[in-house]
C-alpha cells in the first residue's frame, strides 16, 4: 500500500500496474476507475452505485461487495489480462469521455430534469416516501425543509428582481480552441 499519492505522481503509479482494484462499499461516479482505465489498467470493482455505468463491460470486471466474490473477480481479471492492450484502452477512454460527448450527455440529463420540474411538492414527497421505512421519512423531512427555505428565499429575493445572465456565444473557431485547450489538460 502506497498511502496518499501526490496528484502529480498518480499517472506514474497507475502505469506501473496492470489491474486496478476498487473495493468501495458505496460509490457514485468513480473518477479513480476512469483514471485507471485511461492509464490502460483493467479494473476490478465492486458492483455498487454508479460503478457499473462508468466503464464498458470489457474494461471492468465487477464483483459483489464480498471478499470471496472479489477474489473470484481478480482471478477472472488475471485470466483476461493477456488480451488487454493498454494503449487501445487509453484511446477508447479518450473517445468515450471527451468534453463534447460529456457536455452533450450532461445537457440530456438537464433536459430530462426540466421536463420533470412541473411536479408539485406532494408528488415529490410521495415518491421520496417510498424510498424505505426510515430513509423515506428522512428524505421527506429534508425535502420539506428545503421547500420552506426556498419559499423564504423567494420572499426575500423575488425571481423578478434577479438579473439573468445573457447567453454567451463564441464564434465557432474560438469555441474549438477553448475546447481543445480543455482536452489537452
Amino acid at each position: 500500500m502506497l498511502g496518499a499519492v501526490p496528484h502529480a505522481c498518480v499517472r506514474s503509479v497507475l502505469i506501473s500496474g496492470h489491474i486496478f482494484l476498487n473495493s468501495s462499499l458505496t460509490e457514485g461516479f468513480c473518477i479513480a476507475i476512469l483514471e485507471a482505465a485511461s492509464c490502460g489498467l483493467l479494473t476490478v470493482s465492486t458492483r455498487v452505485g454508479g460503478v457499473p455505468e462508468v466503464l464498458l463491460d470489457d474494461m471492468i470486471v465487477l464483483a459483489e461487495p464480498d471478499p470471496n466474490d472479489m477474489v473470484q473477480a481478480i482471478m477472472g481479471a488475471i485470466s483476461i489480462l493477456p488480451r488487454i492492450d493498454p494503449q487501445d484502452m487509453h484511446d477508447r477512454m479518450k473517445k468515450l469521455y471527451n468534453c463534447h460527448d460529456v457536455a452533450k450527455r450532461t445537457e440530456i440529463v438537464y433536459d430530462r430534469a426540466l421536463k420533470c420540474s412541473n411536479q408539485n411538492l406532494l408528488q415529490y414527497l410521495s415518491r421520496y416516501l417510498s424510498s424505505g421505512s426510515w430513509a423515506g421519512k428522512l428524505f421527506c423531512l429534508v425535502m420539506i425543509i428545503d421547500f420552506l427555505l426556498w419559499r423564504l428565499l423567494q420572499l426575500l429575493q423575488p425571481a423578478e428582481e434577479i438579473e439573468e445572465v445573457p447567453d454567451f456565444f463564441l464564434p465557432h473557431h474560438q469555441e474549438c480552441e477553448v475546447l481543445d485547450g480543455l482536452n489537452e489538460e
